[in-house]
C-alpha cells in the first residue's frame, strides 16, 4: 500500500460526500499501512471525523501532529506499535481499542489512561479502574518528586541552586525516585520526569499533579469497586478475620527428625500475616463466589543475564476459567485472560527471543496454561493475549514444565496417563506458533508432578503419579519416540509401599529431590546420585532417604509443594481447604474430568 488519497479517503469514509470536511466516519483497516503512510497534511483535512479504524495495518507509532482534535473513537488492534505517548493529540477520545499490539506492557495502559482524560473504553472494557490506579500512582510519586526536590536543594549552595537545579535535578530524580511495582517502571519513571521537568520549569513553587478526580468517570457503586480484581490491603489495626468457609490449617511447624524440639515436645507457632487478600478467579469477580478453585501458581522468572534461577515479583495464577498475572508487591491483577467453559490446572512460563517484520529482536515472557480441556494455551503476557494453542490431550492435563534448558520444550502430563514433550517453537511474523510433538511417555497411572532431573534435565524426567514416583529416558537422540517408565522409585525397603500417591515433586539443588504424598504426614528428602548409582539394572528402586519433614498427616491431597533451591522447602495449599476436602474423597481427584 502507497501514501494515501483523497480519492481512498472519500471511498471509506461516511457519510458519503466529495468533501474530506464533511466525513465523520473513516474505516483504513486491513490496507497494510506503515507510519510512514499517515500524512498528516491529507489527515488534518478530516475536520469532522470523530472515528477513525486503522486495525489491522503494520503501524510501529502514528504521527504526532495528525489534526484529528475531534477524534472520539480509535481503532489501532493488531498493529506493530510500540510507544502511544502521540495519542495525546486525541483530547476527546473517549474509546480505544489496542489489542494484538505484542509489544504494548501494562505500561502503555497506563500512559493512554493519563493521556486521555475523558477516555471510558479500553479494548471494550471500562476503564475507570485504570484510571484510579493512574491516579493512586500520580499522586504518591508526586509527593515523593517534591520531597526529593526539598531535599536536593537543601543540598546545594546559592550559588549552586541557579547552575545546577535545572540540569542535574531531572536527572536525579529520575535515578532515585521509586515507588510500585518493577514491571510498572517504565510508567513511573517517565511520570517521574514529567512531574520533575514541571517542578523545575516552575522553579519549585508549584506541581501540576494532574487532575484526574476531575476527568475521571463518577465511581460506580461500592459493590461494583469491591468486585474488581485487585487486592484489599488489612490495616494493622484491624483484627484478622477470615470467613467460616476459609478455614486455616494450622499445624506444628515441620521439623527433621532426629532434630532438637522444646521442653514441651513442640516448637514455637509460625505466624504468618496475609500481605494482600486476592479473590480474582471469583466468577463475575463476585466475593461471594466461594466454589471456584486456585490450583497453581508460578512466578515468572527474572530473564535478565546475570539472574539464572531468580524469580521475579510478578506470579501467575490459574483457578476456574481465568489464569492471573500478579504483581505481589501491590497486589494489583496486571493481566487477565479468560476461556469460558475452561477450568485451568497448571501455569508454567518460558522467555523467547522473537523477530518483528521490522527485523527487531524482542524477549517475551510466553505464559503456558492449560486444564479440562487438554489443550495447552500460550499467552503472550506483556500484551495480554492468546497466541498459539496446542490440542495436546484427549482428557484433562494436570500438570506443566518447561524444559530448564530449552526455552521452547515443554512437557504435558494428562489424565490420559500419557506425558508429551513438546517443542513450541518461535512464533512467526504473525505471532503464531508451530508446536511439533517430540516425544511421548506412557504411564501406569495419572501423572501429578513433573520435574527434569536437576543435574541431567535433558536425559531424564521425575514425574510424581497416583501409583508413586517414576523415571524415564528423555534423550532426543535415542531413536524411540514413545517410552515406558524406566524406573520407579518407592521410599521404604519393602515393596508394600509402591503405589502411593506422589502429589509433591522438586529437587531443592542438583541432587536433593524433595516429595511429598498427602497420606504419610512427611515430606522426604532423597539424594538423586545415590538412588541412581545403587539401582543396577533394577526397575524399582528404594530412593537413598536423607531426612524426613514432619508435616500434619492429612486426606487432602493436591498440595503443591514448591523449592527455592539450596535453602528452604515450601508447602502451599493452593486450593480452598474446605472445597478441597469435598472432592478429595473422589478416586480421580479433584482435577478429574467430567
Amino acid at each position: 500500500m502507497g501514501p494515501l488519497s483523497a480519492r481512498l479517503l472519500i471511498q471509506r469514509g461516511r457519510p458519503k460526500s466529495d468533501r474530506l470536511g464533511k466525513i465523520r466516519s473513516l474505516d483504513l483497516s486491513g490496507l497494510k499501512l506503515h507510519s510512514e503512510h499517515l500524512d498528516p497534511k491529507l489527515l488534518s483535512r478530516l475536520k469532522q471525523l470523530q472515528e477513525l479504524d486503522l486495525s489491522n495495518n503494520q503501524l510501529e507509532s502514528l504521527p504526532a501532529n495528525l489534526g484529528l482534535s475531534h477524534l472520539r473513537i480509535l481503532r489501532c488492534a493488531n498493529n506493530q506499535l510500540g510507544d502511544v505517548t502521540t495519542f495525546c493529540q486525541f483530547p476527546q477520545l473517549e474509546e480505544l481499542s489496542l489489542e494484538g499490539n505484542p509489544f504494548l506492557t501494562v505500561n502503555d495502559n497506563l500512559k493512554v489512561s493519563f493521556l486521555l482524560p475523558k477516555l471510558r473504553k479500553v479494548n471494550g472494557k471500562d476503564a475507570s479502574s485504570t484510571s484510579s490506579q493512574v491516579e493512586n500512582l500520580n499522586r504518591e510519586l508526586t509527593s515523593r518528586v517534591t520531597a526529593h526536590w526539598e531535599k536536593f536543594m537543601a543540598s546545594l549552595s546559592p550559588e549552586e541552586k541557579a547552575e545546577k537545579a535545572q540540569s542535574d535535578f531531572v536527572r536525579s530524580a529520575v535515578r532515585d525516585v521509586r515507588y510500585g511495582p518493577e514491571s510498572l517502571s517504565e510508567f513511573t519513571q517517565w511520570r517521574v520526569q514529567m512531574i520533575s521537568e514541571e517542578l523545575v520549569a516552575s522553579g519549585g513553587t508549584q506541581v501540576h499533579e494532574a487532575n484526574i478526580l476531575e476527568r475521571l468517570p463518577k465511581a460506580t457503586v461500592t459493590q461494583e469497586s469491591r468486585a474488581s480484581p485487585v487486592a484489599l490491603k488489612r490495616p494493622d489495626d484491624v483484627p484478622l478475620n477470615l470467613s467460616p468457609k476459609k478455614r486455616v490449617c494450622t499445624s506444628p511447624l515441620a521439623h527433621v527428625e532426629g532434630s532438637p524440639v522444646a521442653s514441651d515436645g513442640g516448637q514455637p507457632a509460625l505466624k504468618l500475616e496475609p500481605l494482600h487478600f486476592l479473590q480474582c478467579h471469583s466468577k463475575n469477580n463476585s466475593p461471594q463466589d466461594l466454589e471456584t478453585q486456585l490450583w497453581a501458581c508460578a512466578f515468572e522468572p527474572a530473564w535478565e543475564e546475570g539472574h539464572a534461577g531468580a524469580t521475579s515479583q510478578t506470579v501467575a495464577t490459574c483457578g476456574g476459567e481465568a489464569v492471573c498475572v500478579i504483581d505481589c508487591q501491590t497486589g494489583i491483577v496486571l493481566h487477565k485472560y479468560k476461556t469460558p467453559g475452561e477450568e485451568f490446572f497448571s501455569v508454567a512460563w518460558t522467555s523467547l527471543t522473537v523477530v518483528t517484520q521490522a527485523g527487531h529482536k524482542k524477549r517475551w515472557s510466553v505464559l503456558a496454561a492449560a486444564g479440562l480441556r487438554g489443550q495447552v494455551r500460550l499467552l503472550h503476557v506483556r500484551a495480554g493475549f492468546c497466541c498459539g494453542v496446542i490440542r495436546a490431550h484427549k482428557r484433562a492435563i494436570a500438570t506443566l514444565c518447561f524444559s530448564p534448558t530449552h526455552e521452547t520444550h515443554l512437557f504435558t502430563a494428562s489424565y490420559d496417563k500419557r506425558i508429551i514433550l513438546w517443542d513450541i517453537g518461535v512464533p512467526n511474523h504473525d505471532y503464531e506458533f508451530q508446536a511439533s510433538q517430540l516425544l511421548t511417555l506412557d504411564t501406569t497411572s495419572t501423572p501429578l508432578r513433573v520435574c527434569p532431573v536437576a543435574s541431567c534435565p535433558d536425559a531424564y524426567l521425575l514425574a510424581g503419579c497416583e501409583g508413586g514416583c517414576c523415571c524415564w529416558d528423555v534423550r532426543l537422540d535415542q531413536p524411540q519416540k514413545r517410552r515406558v517408565c524406566e524406573v520407579e522409585f518407592v521410599f521404604s525397603e519393602g515393596s508394600e509401599v509402591s503405589g502411593r500417591r506422589v502429589d509433591g515433586l522438586a529437587f531443592v539443588n542438583e541432587d536433593v529431590v524433595a516429595s511429598k504424598g498427602n497420606s504419610l504426614g512427611t515430606i522426604c528428602l532423597w539424594s538423586w546420585s545415590q538412588t541412581w548409582v545403587g539401582r543396577g539394572s533394577q526397575s524399582t528402586v528404594a530412593v537413598v532417604v536423607l531426612a524426613r519433614l514432619q508435616w500434619s498427616p492429612t486426606e487432602l491431597a493436591y498440595f503443591s509443594l514448591s523449592t527455592c533451591p539450596g535453602q528452604r522447602v515450601d508447602l502451599r495449599c493452593q486450593a480452598h481447604l474446605d472445597a478441597a476436602a469435598s472432592t478429595a474423597s473422589s478416586p480421580a481427584g479433584p482435577h478429574a474430568d467430567p
